[in-house]
């Protein structure tokens, strides 16, 4: 152990190096996983699930909004049917 201690006493410039290396191995990492957690996000994949939802929920709007019509129109009908109804 002690020789270890003594080859950094005697050349420094290696555990600068050392240190150097691991902060850039650190940088690299988080940088990577950064655009790991952004593809995740933001990806093409992400994308089209957002706008397949999207559409679903367009097209969901536009079916509400018909059976509301026709529900009305069905009132109506049967509105007026219990109106003529002579069991009232």
């Amino acid at each position: 152990m002690s020789d270890v201690l003594d080859e950094l006493e005697h050349n420094p410039q290696e555990g600068k190096a050392l240190f150097y290396l691991k902060l850039l191995s650190l940088i690299v990492l988080v940088i990577g996983f950064g655009l790991y957690i952004g593809d995740v996000l933001f990806g093409k994949s992400s994308l089209d699930i957002l706008l397949n939802l999207q559409a679903d929920k367009d097209t969901l709007s536009q079916k509400i909004q018909s059976l509301k019509e026709e529900n009305s129109i069905l009132q109506k009908e049967y509105f007026e049917l219990r109106q003529l109804d002579p069991d009232r």
